[in-house]
């Protein structure tokens, strides 16, 4: 390694430590100067030690990296004792953890990486490793807002999934190669993560937020329970109908973001046809949002039922409805060409969209063509849209459905038109 390469990884491995130094120095900024074990300097230094070990050992000398880690992290770990001993005053912020400790230590070993290894993958650990650490308090919050049931099914579908995925096969089992018993259970549980992501945002935050941000939360779990819940409170708070339309349109966007973030990540190549629709529907139901919240400025707390999606009979009931699409598909497909592929997604869209888009991002260019397979993403999003229109008038008030399905009515309007236009 020539030196202008070998200094820049060092720097690489400095500016790691000073990132993490930052963070720490940060969080102890309460303290008593010169009584911290670690700071903002002990951590850089901890990224530039590691990188300078790493780069003897990469000189010819491969035992020196280990050795200086055994001290370092001795060290490390006597001066971080010797703190919490002679820190004996009453502090109910006090750090007694030993997170200070690890993260010296994996800053010495990414400082390390970046000079022996992948330097990318040495700079983002190291932002993930700062980020965990910033992060401390809304995580114990998020985790403290939890049930035991909750943490259990998220524990149990995991278990299910790293024991299972391994076993299950990785290929058609059906005569007409549509169930693949491992793409369909990894789909679900991707599925079922997304929804928990947002699951958990409205346990943790729901009762401090309003609407707005609790649809947005709600649409990433559940876009029809939030519909179910916003309507309902059309009827005890008739006036707030803007404000309540608005979450369900934006809880039906988040919806179509997910949408395009499935197939973006599963058929990119089916983003052509269906990334103009998708982008212009989207934008008119924000815009639709965005005039009905600037006419209504009132809030309320809902309270969101939505049913936690990592349970293991939802994943099983999300697995089964996934692999019943993909079969329809295949057979209305050979039966009835590519009408009985919109058919059946015109029927999929009255209860869900993940099942068909992933059945279209699966089959969108091998054995479908790109173009019916985004026609078919659009028609159930569109149908899943009218589904929530209708929802809104006849759970909540006809005021709210028509609020509702009037701009929805819009934005898919632009949608078609782009589609047409593309």
């Amino acid at each position: 390694m020539d030196s202008t390469a070998l200094l820049s990884r060092l720097a690489v491995a400095l500016a790691i430590g000073l990132l993490v130094g930052l963070e720490r120095g940060w969080h102890s900024r309460s303290g008593q100067e010169y009584q911290r074990a670690a700071g903002l300097r002990t951590f850089a230094l901890s990224g530039l030690l590691g990188g300078v070990a790493g780069a003897l050992a990469g000189a010819g000398q491969p035992q020196f990296l280990g050795l200086v880690f055994l001290g370092y992290a001795a060290t490390f770990t006597a001066f971080h004792w010797l703190e919490t001993k002679t820190d004996t005053a009453p502090n109910p912020e006090r750090d007694l953890g030993v997170t200070s400790v690890v993260a010296g230590l994996v800053t010495f070993l990414l400082g390390g990486l970046a000079v022996l290894g992948d330097v990318r993958a040495a700079i983002a650990a190291g932002v993930a490793m700062t980020g965990l650490l910033a992060l401390r308090d809304p995580l114990h919050r998020w985790v403290a807002a939890l049930s035991w049931p909750e943490v259990r099914a998220m524990l149990t579908l995991l278990a299910m999934s790293f024991l299972l995925l391994p076993i299950l096969p990785d290929r058609p089992v059906d005569p007409w190669g549509a169930l693949n018993p491992h793409s369909i259970w990894l789909l679900a549980v991707m599925i079922a993560a997304i929804s928990f992501g947002g699951y958990v945002a409205v346990r943790a935050l729901g009762d401090r937020l309003g609407v707005l941000m609790a649809a947005v939360a709600g649409g990433l779990a559940s876009s029809t329970a939030t519909t179910l819940t916003l309507a309902r409170l059309s009827r005890a708070h008739p006036a707030s109908c803007r404000l309540l339309g608005a979450g369900i349109l934006l809880a039906g966007t988040v919806m179509m973001a997910r949408v395009g973030t499935l197939v973006m990540v599963l058929n990119p190549d089916l983003l052509r046809p269906l990334g103009p629709a998708l982008a212009c529907a989207t934008l008119g139901q924000v815009l639709g949002a965005a005039a009905l919240i600037v006419r209504n400025r009132q809030h309320h707390m809902p309270h969101l039922d939505i049913a936690n999606p990592l349970e293991v009979g939802m994943a099983l009931k999300l697995a089964a409805f996934i692999a019943a699409v993909a079969l329809a598909t295949q057979l209305l497909s050979r039966t009835l060409g590519d009408t009985g592929v919109l058919v059946l997604a015109a029927l999929s869209g009255v209860a869900d969209v993940d099942a068909v888009t992933l059945s279209m991002a699966h089959l969108g260019g091998h054995g479908l063509s790109l173009t019916i397979a985004a026609q078919g993403v659009l028609v159930v999003t569109a149908v899943n849209t009218v589904t929530k229109a209708v929802m809104a008038g006849w759970v909540g008030t006809p005021r709210l459905g028509l609020i509702v399905g009037g701009i929805s009515a819009l934005a898919l309007g632009a949608g078609a038109l782009a589609m047409g236009w593309a």
